[in-house]
C-alpha cells in the first residue's frame, strides 16, 4: 500500500492547487485554492480555453479595465472552482481578495458574489467553502456567513487567538499553517527540526487538541506542508491540504502510517469567548503569528494583483 493510501485510513486528503490534472491524479475528498494558486494555473494549457470563456464574459462589461479585470478574477475562481467540483466529491475552497481581510462588510459582500457566481453555474453552496484570512474582520464575516448557511475556511492561522476566535465563531473550517511557521523559527534559530519537535506540526496539534477539549464542531485541516514527513507527523488531523508534489511523494512510496493525533472530544475544557480586545493582546503576544498573518495577506493580495494585471493585458489586447 502506498504512503499516500495509508494516511487515506486516518486523514481526509485534500489537494492544494487548482491543477485539474493533478487533482484527477491524486483523487482528493477536497480541493483548496488561493490568488497565489490560481495565478499558477492560469498558464496550465488545460485552462486557457476556459480562461478565454471568461474574458469573453467580462470584455464589454463597462469600461474601466481594471475594474473588469478584478470582476474577471473572481468570476475566474469560480470558473476553475466549478471545474475542479465537477472532478473531487467534496468540497472546493474559493478565497475572498486579501484586499478585504479587514473589511467585515466588504468580506460578506464578495462571499455573497462568490456563491452566486457559482450558482449560476449550477455548484451549490454545500460544495463551497469560502476562504478567508483569520483576522478579526475576517472571523466576524464568517460568523454571519454560517449563519447564513454559507461554510468558510478561514486560512492564514497561526495563533492560538485567531484559532480560539474561529471556535468561537462556529466557523466550519480552520487551517493552520505548519510549513509557515517552521520557516519563522528555522529563521528565527537557525535550527533544522525533527518531526517530533517541529514547531508547525506541534502548533497544528496543539489547533487539534483544543477542538478535542473544548468539543467544539470545526474541522481542523493542516495546510502548508514543506515535506513529506511534516504531513505524517500530522496523520490523524481530520484534513490535510497537500500540494501535488507531496502527493507524488506519498504515492510513490510504500508502507504503513500510524496515526499521530487521536480525535475523542470530550467538551470539558471550553473557554469563554474571546472579546476583541482579548483577541488582538493575545495574538499580539505572539511575535510569528504577527509575522506570518501580515506577510500572507501581503503575499496574496500581491499574486491577487499579478493575476489581475494579466487578466486586463489579455482584455487590453484580445
Amino acid at each position: 500500500m502506498s504512503r499516500l493510501d495509508a494516511l487515506r485510513q486516518h486523514s481526509l486528503v485534500v489537494a492544494d492547487t487548482g491543477d485539474l490534472d493533478a487533482i484527477k491524479r491524486y483523487q482528493p475528498q477536497d480541493a483548496t485554492t488561493n490568488p497565489s494558486l490560481i495565478l499558477k494555473a492560469f498558464e496550465l494549457p488545460g485552462y486557457q480555453e476556459l480562461i478565454d470563456d471568461v474574458l469573453s464574459e467580462t470584455r464589454n462589461e463597462g469600461t474601466d479595465l481594471v475594474d473588469r479585470a478584478k470582476r474577471s478574477v473572481d468570476r475566474l475562481a469560480v470558473a476553475m472552482g466549478s471545474e475542479i467540483a465537477s472532478v473531487v466529491p467534496g468540497r472546493v475552497s474559493t478565497e475572498v481578495a486579501a484586499r478585504l481581510s479587514f473589511d467585515t462588510q466588504a468580506s460578506i459582500r464578495k462571499a455573497h458574489e462568490l456563491i452566486e457566481l457559482y450558482d449560476r453555474r449550477g455548484v451549490g453552496r454545500d460544495r463551497v467553502l469560502i476562504k478567508l484570512a483569520s483576522t478579526w474582520e475576517g472571523i466576524r464575516a464568517a460568523e454571519v456567513l454560517e449563519k447564513e448557511g454559507i461554510n468558510c475556511n478561514l486560512t492564514l492561522l497561526f495563533s492560538d487567538a485567531q484559532a480560539q476566535a474561529c471556535f468561537d465563531a462556529g466557523v466550519f473550517l480552520v487551517s493552520p499553517f505548519v510549513g509557515r511557521v517552521t520557516d519563522w523559527y528555522k529563521k528565527e534559530t537557525g535550527r533544522d527540526y525533527a518531526p517530533q519537535e517541529d514547531p508547525g506540526v506541534a502548533f497544528v496539534r496543539g489547533v487539534c487538541e483544543r477542538v478535542n477539549q473544548g468539543g467544539y464542531d470545526t474541522v481542523v485541516m493542516g495546510a502548508s506542508f514543506r515535506t513529506v514527513e511534516q504531513v505524517l507527523a500530522l496523520a490523524g488531523c481530520p484534513r490535510l491540504t497537500i500540494s501535488p508534489a507531496l502527493l507524488e511523494a506519498l504515492a510513490a512510496a510504500d508502507g504503513d502510517v500510524a496515526p499521530r493525533i487521536t480525535l475523542s472530544q470530550d467538551g470539558t475544557s471550553r473557554r469563554q469567548p474571546l472579546n476583541e480586545a482579548e483577541f488582538r493582546w493575545g495574538h499580539n503576544q505572539d511575535a510569528m503569528a504577527n509575522d506570518k498573518l501580515a506577510e500572507g495577506i501581503r503575499r496574496f493580495a500581491e499574486d491577487q494583483h499579478k493575476l489581475e494585471a494579466l487578466i486586463a493585458d489579455r482584455l487590453a489586447t484580445r
